[in-house]
């Protein structure tokens, strides 16, 4: 079987993500989200031809896409913004956050991969609805027009990089009157990406991560990690990711016992805590109590955003 062929190519990775698409699903029923967030990913879409650009492939609400040059990506993106900000996506109101990043990906048949394509899905992690967030390696790539419409938020330490990025927003609307003033004195570092969270239980392993925000755990047989301990409730915890960190949130009657690689043992009660580093989780009892199935947690420090 032939090898596929790779190459090294510089581009402008962008992604578009539909901004709080599970709460469509509640409120249409899943037929009638899956139709309205497909209307908005045609019409993201339909703006990359106007600017050379490449759908490489959809992520369930997002669009990836590719461009030969930053100014390209960017006037794509402000284009998107105004298209779904017009309306255009249908009769749903729907608003959605861009990300993008210049550099060399490693090009595999339609495909894209590395540190480039990471920070543009970080960047549209953490940006908020109606944004678009640049660094400022993309903000260098760009014209003096569009440069003008640029302004640094805040930093961060993208993959890859070899220290602190400056984060910037691109800012598209022909009136920016209610834009809140930047506090040039304040300390302004955003988490970074420090990988995805791996929870084990026997031989059954799961990562959350951008793409898996949302595990649960308990003893009904419908979350994603049964116990089988009477002291554990049916629903009894969830972890979920939520931008740059992981939160496990108590919903039982006993509680969740969260041992730390240091030793010390957390019980948590109808509360939510953020989980780092490394250690175990357990349901109900204590460590004395519990020694059969336990929960392990621990950080993969590889990119949470690959794709």
């Amino acid at each position: 079987m032939a090898a596929m062929a790779r190459e090294t190519q510089t581009l402008t990775v962008l992604f578009a993500d539909i901004t709080e698409s599970s709460r469509l699903y509640h409120q249409l029923g899943d037929a009638a989200a899956r139709s309205a967030i497909n209307d908005c990913l045609s019409l993201l879409s339909a703006q990359l031809p106007g600017f050379g650009g490449r759908l490489v492939k959809t992520l369930g609400d997002a669009v990836m896409c590719v461009f030969p040059h930053a100014d390209a990506a960017v006037g794509a993106a402000m284009e998107m913004q105004a298209a779904v900000n017009a309306g255009r996506a249908g009769e749903r109101p729907m608003r959605i956050h861009i990300g993008l990043h210049a550099g060399p990906v490693l090009v595999e048949e339609d495909d894209v991969f590395g540190d480039t394509v990471n920070a543009a899905a970080f960047l549209t992690n953490v940006a908020m609805a109606d944004q678009i967030l640049i660094s400022d390696v993309t903000e260098r790539e760009l014209s003096v027009s569009l440069k003008a419409m640029v302004r640094p938020l805040f930093s961060a330490v993208l993959k890859g990089g070899s220290g602190e990025s400056a984060i910037c927003q691109v800012l598209w609307r022909v009136d920016n009157m209610e834009l809140t003033d930047v506090n040039l004195l304040a300390p302004r570092v955003i988490p970074p990406d420090s990988g995805t969270l791996l929870i084990t239980l026997d031989d059954e392993r799961i990562r959350v991560d951008r793409w898996r925000p949302l595990i649960t755990m308990g003893r009904a047989a419908g979350c994603d990690i049964v116990v089988n301990d009477q002291f554990a409730s049916r629903q009894h915890c969830s972890i979920r990711f939520v931008r740059t960190s992981f939160y496990l949130v108590d919903h039982s009657v006993n509680g969740t016992y969260i041992t730390l690689a240091s030793g010390d043992e957390i019980h948590l009660l109808r509360g939510e805590t953020v989980v780092e580093g490394s250690g175990e989780i357990r349901l109900g009892r204590n460590r004395a109590e519990q020694v059969d199935e336990v929960i392990t947690f621990q950080r993969d420090r590889r990119s949470q955003y690959r794709v």
